[in-house]
């Protein structure tokens, strides 16, 4: 009777173990090669695939087919891909923070742009066509007198490795470029230089605006359906990536050893590009305001920016 206990016993606890192996993940969360990724890399260090399935993805492109087909519960992209995607699916996604500020500078491998005026008849390399990249661009070039369409060339790249290395091979080049890869830029060439900040280039031109707005990167969205279903997940998952971004922006050596592990740039990069890459956490009233504004002015400017129609209320989340 003993052995066929301590039998039975057993069974049970390999039994467990098999159930808690085959577990779904509370959230299957994406984050993207850079600023996004490297404010979550503690919370997924700490992890390490008990709750979450972390993917670190390239492209956006492929985060968004993942987010529409459901394959994605959560996802950091870009701001106004947020919008797009929303109006995309019927109202299907929920942003549930922003996650990075103003990233983006215009770089020179060279020493002769010294304002915006100076990108007239210039080539700019750059990657996120359809995203954040291009229209803040537009907005800045066309509010400075320059039209995009035809003084200046800008040749987008699939993504930012590619512009590093049009911009690496061609000296007197110009390339828009986010954080890190910037870091990446001139740690391997002594004559890359940033020209210009496109955030101070943005506040410039909202000076006098009434409701003035701030350039945002990036957000943290997830598919309505899942947030409705899983409250407590979505919150436990805010407050847990506030700590990481937090922890990112505090222990900046700590936090570069996580991202290398991770291989999203080297720890040498994340040690000096981590103070530059506005990783944030903003959530609610304060989410919704900076957000709403940053899309009124790309709808402004093209309405197929924000995909045709500026969200309702229910595109921002709030606890």
């Amino acid at each position: 009777m003993k052995k066929i206990l301590a039998a039975v016993l057993a069974l049970c606890m390999v039994l467990s173990v098999c159930a808690v192996s085959l577990a779904e993940p509370a959230a299957r969360v994406a984050g993207m090669k850079g600023p996004t990724a490297m404010g979550m890399v503690k919370m997924m260090s700490d992890d390490a695939g008990a709750t979450y399935d972390f993917n670190v993805i390239v492209a956006i492109d492929e985060i968004n087919a993942k987010l529409v087909k459901g394959e994605l519960d959560i996802a950091a992209v870009p701001a106004n891909v947020a919008s797009v995607l929303y109006n995309k699916t019927q109202g299907k996604l929920q942003v549930l923070a922003i996650n990075t500020l103003g990233v983006l500078y215009i770089v020179e491998n060279g020493d002769s742009v010294k304002s915006i005026e100076d990108l007239r008849g210039r080539t700019i390399y750059s990657a996120g066509k359809g995203a954040t990249p291009e229209y803040a661009l537009n907005y800045v070039l066309s509010a400075n007198g320059i039209d995009p369409a035809k003084d200046v060339t800008i040749e987008f790249k699939s993504e930012q490795a590619e512009c590093l290395s049009a911009l690496l091979a061609n000296e007197g080049s110009v390339a828009m470029m986010p954080q890190p890869f910037v870091t990446t830029a001139q740690t391997k060439a002594e004559g890359i230089r940033v020209a210009l900040d496109m955030t101070q280039e943005w506040a410039r031109l909202q000076e006098n605006a009434e409701n003035p707005s701030a350039m945002l990167t990036g957000v943290v969205v997830a598919r309505k359906e899942f947030v409705e279903n899983n409250p407590e997940v979505v919150n436990a998952f805010l407050d847990s990536y506030k700590a990481s971004v937090d922890f990112t922006n505090v222990n900046v050596e700590e936090a570069a050893k996580i991202i290398a592990s991770y291989d999203i740039i080297p720890e040498g990069v994340a040690k000096k590009a981590v103070p530059h890459c506005s990783i944030v956490c903003i959530e609610g009233a304060e989410m919704q305001t900076k957000l709403s504004g940053y899309l009124n002015v790309l709808f402004e400017q093209n309405p197929a920016a924000v995909g045709g129609a500026l969200p309702n209320d229910d595109f921002y989340y709030q606890r």
